[in-house]
């Protein structure tokens, strides 16, 4: 699939492994399926007359000098008075910040969930201001706001944070509270943006199926106000995939150096915004279909152990985009129609002839392919079903494991809504072109039963010679 052109992404599909449930083997018809589970101070310096007439004048005037020394040798420097200044005081103004929240325009510029948040927060008891305190913006708030400014950094636009500058000095309850909740609701926005929340995936395609998991403001907001290090604690809401490190540097080398095209630059920031999707854990280890490489890699920790080509769905059945638990290999399996194929192919060659008139087998094409009819779970003959009327639904067609099975010896499930897995194939040439985008949406894989080894040795401890007896019979 070539979501986003043939040579864009990093990722386009990465599917998390659990290999955690116990072992077995079922048997399954024919199929065998394995669960997975101080400066110095200045010097005064005085010029005197070197005429001794003057002598008299000469000594008042360093007289004078001398005094003015010790005169300025009493006065507190800057620091001192820093130091004796008495410390801000915190600001208890719950009730501004919550008449400041009624703001028509305001609650219409923020997300809901952020604004609930932070009239939560201000609900109860009339506890201390966060982000300001009697001399201005207050240290945490400080910590927080040098934070925004970095947020290019992090594939982030700083704009997008409308908040006070950091010598801001509030005097009245009204701007202590204005000041207050767009502090607030910046970190809110930060935090929802740093973890993928900036838009929804499924609005750019039905395609991508992917859900960021993003911390309830509430908790941001409980947490970051009890942190030592207010700032650090928004870095860390980021991805902590190495990928993404990876792709950050490369966007801070690239505007560091100012040489990248504009189309590179978009594709990084694409890719970075992608990894916001991603679970935060993978699963050790995990599978990566990565659909526009045309490619799957087993990766454990930040190493890639086994790598292996695959065909995914052509455009028109593009591999959908989602993350799942794989929970079981399957040897020697029987494959079950998809409903796609079932409604474009096989539905409207059983509806065709039938009549009196037309001696054409309308059946034959479950012959050709070796399908067995099933109704609501009963096998029945395809010939007594009339099926222009029937309700398909309740339909199943399958078809028997065998050297001819569309789904050849192997295949991976992970459970997903549209009753997509990686599998074996039949057809061998698909693989030896570049761009293997074929059939639907299903991802095939070259050597299935090497991958199948590499997953079971690390789930179980299997050696390769067991796998390879299944895959013989």
């Amino acid at each position: 699939m070539l979501l986003w052109g043939a040579g864009l992404c990093s990722l386009a599909i990465a599917l998390g492994i659990g290999l955690l449930s116990d072992k077995r083997e079922q048997q399954l018809g024919a199929a065998i399926v394995v669960d997975i589970e101080g400066q110095p101070p200045s010097a005064i310096a005085a010029e005197v007359d070197e005429n001794p007439s003057s002598s008299q004048t000469a000594a008042a005037q360093i007289a004078e000098v001398d005094a003015t020394q010790s005169v300025a040798d009493e006065q507190p420097s800057e620091e001192d008075l820093a130091t004796e200044q008495e410390p801000a005081e915190k600001l208890f103004i719950r009730d501004a910040v919550r008449l400041k929240l009624t703001d028509r325009g305001l609650r219409k510029s923020v997300h809901s969930d952020d604004l609930a948040a932070i009239e939560s927060f201000y609900a109860g008891q009339d506890v201390p201001a966060l982000w300001i305190d009697s001399a201005g913006i207050s240290p945490a708030g400080k910590a927080v706001l040098a934070e925004l400014e970095k947020a290019e950094d992090w594939a982030l636009e700083p704009s997008e944070f409308l908040v006070p500058p950091s010598d801001y000095q509030p005097i009245s309850a009204e701007d202590q509270a204005a000041a207050e909740v767009a502090i607030g609701l910046a970190v809110l926005r930060y935090a929802r943006y740093a973890q993928g929340g900036r838009l929804s995936p499924s609005n750019l395609s039905e395609l991508i199926d992917q859900r960021p998991s993003i911390r309830d403001p509430k908790t941001v907001l409980t947490e970051i106000s009890t942190a030592e290090e207010p700032g650090l604690y928004l870095t860390k809401l980021h991805p902590q995939h190495r990928q993404f490190a990876l792709l950050r540097e490369a966007l801070r080398s690239a505007r560091v150096k100012g040489d990248i095209e504009p189309d590179d630059l978009e594709r990084l920031l694409v890719n970075i915004e992608r990894w916001r999707w991603m679970p935060d854990e993978l699963g050790t280890p995990y599978v990566w279909l990565n659909t526009p490489e045309f490619m799957m890699h087993v990766v454990k920790g930040d190493e890639i152990i086994h790598s292996e080509k695959t065909v995914v769905g052509k455009r028109r059945y593009a591999t959908p985009v989602f993350s799942a638990s794989m929970d079981s290999i399957v040897f020697n399996p029987k494959w079950t129609v998809p409903p796609t194929i079932v409604r474009e192919d096989l539905l409207p060659k059983l509806r065709k002839g039938g009549e009196w008139y037309d001696r054409t087998d309308n059946t034959a094409v479950l012959k050709q392919h070796r399908l067995k009819v099933y109704y609501r779970g009963r096998r029945v003959d395809p010939k007594k079903i009339n099926w222009k009327k029937v309700n398909v639904r309740a339909i199943s067609f399958v078809q028997p494991p065998g050297p001819k099975n569309y789904l050849g010896k192997v295949k991976f499930l992970y459970p997903n809504k549209h009753v997509v897995y990686m599998h074996d194939t039949t057809k061998r040439g698909p693989f030896e072109k570049d761009v293997r985008a074929e059939g639907h949406h299903c991802p095939r894989v070259e050597n299935p039963g090497t991958v199948a080894a590499v997953l079971l040795a690390e789930d179980k401890g299997w050696e390769k010679s067991k796998v390879d007896e299944l895959l013989k019979n």
